[in-house]
């Protein structure tokens, strides 16, 4: 099962290391990872996510509640969450395709970025599985390159990843 875990951590160099060390020590994949930097620029907000049963994630957060830039761990997957992922393509857009391509891009609601007389850029954000249904669409088309965030995600309601 997947798991989407957020943690909030000091913002100091080596805490990424240590967080992706604690995974690969135990031979867990880490499928999709983003980091940035939160409020004030103190703290940071990793979000991962990996595959694993309850039990295995529950000694990880166990294991990364130890660590002492950690400030917070919560796995996402036990409550109301909102997930988000970005997608960008770049897609040959000869005369023949060019109105295929835009309208694939308007009914999933994305933005052309960028276009040339041979190519669109295409944002998309969503869940995974509308980026992979724009991508599959594209895919025949003629898509050069595409490249993908990782899931960010967040807790429903009115409490969030905060202090202890």
């Amino acid at each position: 099962m997947k798991h989407i875990i957020s943690v909030l951590v000091e913002n100091e160099s080596g805490v990424l290391s240590r967080v992706a060390g604690l995974f690969s020590a135990r031979g867990f994949n880490i499928e999709s990872l983003t980091v940035a930097p939160v409020d004030d620029g103190k703290q940071s907000r990793i979000t991962l996510v990996t595959i694993g049963n309850d039990q295995i994630v529950e000694q990880i957060t166990k294991q990364l509640n130890k660590l002492i830039p950690v400030i917070r761990v919560a796995n996402l997957n036990e409550r109301a969450h909102v997930e988000r992922e970005l997608m960008l393509v770049k897609v040959a857009a000869e005369q023949e395709n060019r109105a295929e391509v835009l309208r694939i891009a308007d009914i999933f609601r994305s933005r052309v970025i960028d276009a040339t007389t041979s190519s669109f850029i295409i944002e998309v954000t969503g869940n995974s599985r509308k980026l992979d249904a724009c991508y599959n669409l594209l895919q025949p088309l003629g898509v050069v390159e595409m490249v993908r965030t990782g899931k960010v995600a967040m807790s429903r309601g009115e409490k969030g990843l905060e202090k202890r």
